[in-house]
């Protein structure tokens, strides 16, 4: 059984030839590493090494292809690449002894469905913390996201998709749901929730609707092996989530996230039980609030404890913080280049961090580094880091360059979970109980209406037939009217006649 993987061959005593092999323990690996250099150094070679390294010690691989050239893992190397001559006297310079091609077993994975399985979680699983962050919210955006997420859990309404979150924020945004909100779980300030409904249209149009639903990502599907042994290499096609930086760095945070809270605790195994590789790492730290950091710094602080190893691939260790390198105990760093005074303080700072060897200047050798060579560091088999070491890397067993379309389709057809996240599934959720509980209460309210309209047809029929009635009993007759005209007629006589009666006395 393998315990260790071949990196290269190590300059040990300063001749100039690499005469010692360089290996990374298995049961060292979950203690996390770092795989830096500039542009064109060989960061990928090295990560495609590393990955098959580790899926022929039967250890799984999941690991972010940023530029699409990752995927030729799936592909053995061929004697008729150009660099072929290269890789065989590199082969022979650090004693790898018999070098062969080969592929490894890879699955692809693509957010967006196009170039692999889709991989989809829920807006639940993602939480508000994460979605904050996608989403770029302020602290009183951020504590309305925490309300609705609390009263979805209250209220038994699932968060699935955006669409459910969506239709969750134009529920809240009703003046007596918004009242009731604020007595209950504080205030929900409208200005607040208006400006998480915009941002997440702009979440929406980036393409994150194609990664919220179902079926959900099953870790295990990440977590399998080969029939002969090998760790599956889970291969995510970035090239085109990389253009929506905030929502590949959420992405695999979240994953990360998920393995440390599902995983169980197993302390330091032989090997590691997964291994995640993060490309373009600095994107998971640029901008990224207090709440955020923490929760990164304790998922890689204590992951390693479940059996998953995490390899940080960036350009510069400066690009991480000094809490995160701190747990970084395997490190291969290509050359960086010192142009600016910046540039040198880095350089400074990445040759400070290894242990020193007395055969070279460390900072003076990051800067003449050449394609394919690395200064390494690795922990020894009681966890100490060992003294650096100028070294050649082991030339890549597996295609250097991309898969083309067929290839990658032809692996995709064969893939273990080929048609098991191809279909999206749209339950009851959120959306569909609140739509639901819109149009009955739509019904109802139009019912009510009915029913006071005819209640008022009612009342409008009964006060027309009193009115007609009043009306009637104050009209008088022809013989009514006679009378009436007789009755004044004769008290008008008997006036006259009292008045005559008593003018007549008063002229006497």
């Amino acid at each position: 059984m393998m315990d260790s993987i071949f990196i290269g061959g190590a300059d040990a005593d300063g001749t100039g030839q690499p005469n010692v092999a360089q290996d990374l323990l298995l049961k060292i690996a979950n203690r996390h590493g770092l795989i830096a250099g500039a542009t064109g150094t060989g960061k990928t070679v090295t990560l495609q090494n590393l990955a098959q390294g580790f899926s022929d010690a039967g250890v799984p691989v999941f690991c972010a292809d940023v530029k699409g050239d990752l995927s030729g893992i799936c592909m053995p190397g061929s004697a008729d690449h150009k660099l072929h001559e290269k890789f065989v006297a590199r082969a022979n310079k650090i004693g790898l002894g018999e070098y062969e091609y080969k592929s490894a077993p890879t699955v692809f994975w693509d957010v967006f469905g196009e170039n692999g399985h889709p991989i989809r979680t829920t807006i639940s699983e993602m939480g508000p913390l994460l979605l904050s962050r996608l989403m770029d919210l302020t602290d009183a955006q951020e504590g309305v996201l925490n309300i609705a997420f609390e009263y979805a859990d209250d209220n038994g309404l699932l968060l699935l998709d955006l669409k459910d979150l969506r239709k969750l924020l134009v529920h809240m945004s009703d003046k007596d749901v918004r009242d009731e909100l604020s007595k209950e779980y504080g205030n929900v300030a409208s200005s607040s929730l208006g400006a998480v409904q915009r941002n997440l249209l702009v979440l929406e149009r980036e393409g994150a609707d194609f990664f919220f639903g179902e079926p959900a990502l099953e870790l295990p599907d990440m977590m399998r092996t080969h029939t002969d042994g090998r760790g599956i290499v889970n291969v995510l096609d970035a090239t085109r989530l990389i253009n929506s930086p905030k929502l590949y760095s959420t992405f695999l945070l979240w994953l990360l996230s998920e393995l440390f809270e599902q995983l169980p605790e197993v302390g330091d195994p032989d090997k590691p039980r997964l291994v995640f590789f993060f490309d373009e790492a600095h994107l998971l730290f640029d901008d990224a609030p207090g709440a955020l950091m923490q929760k990164i710094e304790q998922v890689v602080r204590l992951i390693r404890s479940k059996g998953v190893g995490v390899y940080f691939v960036t350009q510069n260790p400066r690009d991480l913080p000094e809490s995160v390198l701190a747990q970084l105990g395997n490190r291969l760093q290509h050359a960086l280049r010192a142009y600016t005074p910046a540039e040198r303080k880095g350089v400074r700072a990445a040759a400070q961090s290894f242990r020193e060897n007395e055969n070279f200047d460390t900072e003076d050798v990051i800067t003449q580094l050449g394609v394919g060579e690395a200064l390494v560091s690795t922990l020894d088999a009681k966890g100490a880091p060992s003294i650096v070491q100028w070294t050649v890397i082991r030339p890549p067993a597996s295609r250097l360059g991309p898969a083309t379309d067929a290839e990658r389709k032809s692996v995709q057809n064969a893939s273990p979970v080929a048609g098991k996240y191809e279909k999206a599934i749209d339950r009851e959720s959120a959306y569909e109980v609140l739509e639901a509980r819109e149009v009955k209460a739509a019904e109802e309210a139009e019912k009510l209406a009915q029913k006071e309209a005819r209640a008022q047809a009612e009342l409008d029929k009964k006060k027309k037939k009193t009115t007609t009635r009043r009306r009637s009993s104050r009209r008088m007759s022809s013989l009514e009217k006679a009378g009436n005209q007789a009755a004044r007629t004769a008290s008008r006589e008997v006036v006259r006649y009292i008045l005559r009666g008593i003018m007549g006395t008063l002229k006497r």
